[in-house]
């Protein structure tokens, strides 16, 4: 009888307490895997660093977890070694990188943001996103991109084959939001009227350009805050010369990370949700903040066209007068604010989980031999 074949994961980024994007990913598509690989036979074994919280993924006899704890280099050392002794018949690598010893593999790939924008990332950093995405999406036999627009990065600063990428479009999980979300709007200091922005605060979010649009709002009578949504990054000096200004002391809330429900709320609430991304490789809080009815303004940089659809304003990133135009718009003319949210809420369904853990099922099955 014929050995069934084993899908190895490395889901390593799944157990940390404060998940952002690259981690719900990896949750989101492993948990959508599960039952398509019950469906064809074939066994999961999942990889972790550390022991994950009971409930993380379904139970299923098809599926192992394997807790292999090891301090530090746990990819290049520890999971390399344990590819070497007992490999799987292949590798997905979610929201990493492919170790260096590996059977045949598949990784997603979610931005080169980096190079378009080295300035915004620490020298260290910048050379390890260089370095470890160039090796995964040279050596794996399938790479997933999150956009076309990361495709098209791919092919054109690695020379990765076209043939072997294939464009996964992430789902998005819309945050619950409360009946009462007064409540933790006061918790946070938030009152009405504001507007969001979600993401870790780091240069590429480009956040100095909502406070430039904000100040002129302000001098032109105004009464809002602005609310940025996100736990703190590295360092953003422009936003932070910025941010002491005075007039930001009662108008300016950075709430930090937050849980779904508080982000939810504060979404729900809001006049808009503000993106001005210089670069993104998908961008969930825009899919996030159509889901609760807000209108979005965004850049269309990197993959935020494809993912905002027609369902947002499109508005440049270093220009804060278009943005103040669009927010003034929104402001006046309920009919034009309706038109938006609802165009919003068609384009998110454009996106689901269960539809990304089939494309990348699809493209794993050759590597399984099925």
């Amino acid at each position: 009888m014929a050995r069934r074949p084993i899908l190895g994961i490395d889901v390593s980024r799944t157990t940390r307490a404060h998940p952002t994007g690259v981690e719900r990913y990896a949750q989101a598509v492993t948990r959508g895997l599960i039952p398509l690989a019950e469906r064809e036979g074939v066994q999961l074994r999942l990889y972790f660093q550390e022991p994950p919280p009971k409930g993380l993924f379904p139970d299923s006899p098809w599926c192992q977890h394997r807790v292999i704890a090891f301090p530090r280099l746990w990819t290049h050392l520890r999971l390399s070694w344990e590819m070497i002794h007992h490999p799987p018949t292949a590798l997905f690598v979610p929201a990493h990188v492919i170790p260096l010893y590996h059977p045949a593999s598949a990784v997603t790939v979610h931005d080169l943001g980096y190079r378009y924008f080295p300035w915004a990332h620490p020298p260290f950093q910048r050379l390890y996103l260089e370095l470890s995405t160039r090796w995964s999406a040279t050596v794996a036999r399938v790479v997933f991109a999150d956009s076309e627009a990361t495709r098209q990065d791919l092919i054109r600063f690695y020379g990765i084959s076209p043939g072997k990428i294939v464009v996964a479009y992430p789902g998005y999980d819309p945050p619950p939001v409360p009946k009462d979300p007064e409540p933790l709007l006061r918790r946070f200091g938030v009152r009405r009227p504001y507007v969001i922005s979600v993401g870790t605060v780091h240069p590429r979010k480009n956040f100095g350009l909502i406070l430039k649009v904000a100040a002129r709002w302000i001098a032109a009578g105004w009464e809002g805050q602005v609310v940025i949504v996100g736990k703190a990054g590295w360092a953003d000096p422009a936003f932070e010369r910025m941010r002491r200004d005075p007039i930001w002391e009662s108008r300016l809330v950075l709430t930090g990370y937050v849980d779904d429900e508080s982000r939810g709320a504060l979404l729900s609430q809001a006049e808009a949700f503000l993106f001005p991304s210089l670069y993104e490789g998908f961008g969930f809080p825009i899919l996030e903040a159509q889901a609760c009815g807000v209108p979005v303004l965004c850049t269309p940089n990197g993959s935020l066209r494809e993912v905002a659809g027609d369902g947002a304003i499109l508005l440049p990133p270093e220009d804060p007068d278009p943005w103040l135009e669009a927010l003034n718009r929104l402001a006046h003319d309920p009919d034009f604010r309706a038109a938006l949210i609802a165009r919003g809420h068609a384009n998110r369904k454009r996106f689901s989980w269960e539809a990304c853990a089939q494309t990348i099922w699809e493209g794993l099955r050759s590597l399984l031999g099925l």
